[in-house]
């Protein structure tokens, strides 16, 4: 399943810098994650300070 980015997100960045396949933007107030482009890593979530990125 597919990452996905809780209302928890501060808009730190921190997610964006770490996807190796770059499917995080800035979205309005939060990061988003593209569901299609995702690859599962968890490498998003892994850095997260407020632990936003989840699995769907």
């Amino acid at each position: 399943m597919a990452y996905k980015i809780a209302d928890t997100c501060i808009s730190c960045g921190a997610c964006e810098a770490e996807c190796p396949v770059s499917c995080i933007s800035a979205g309005d107030g939060i990061y988003v994650i593209d569901a299609d482009a995702c690859i599962e890593c968890g490498a998003c979530a892994s850095v997260c300070p407020v632990g936003a990125p989840d699995q769907e």
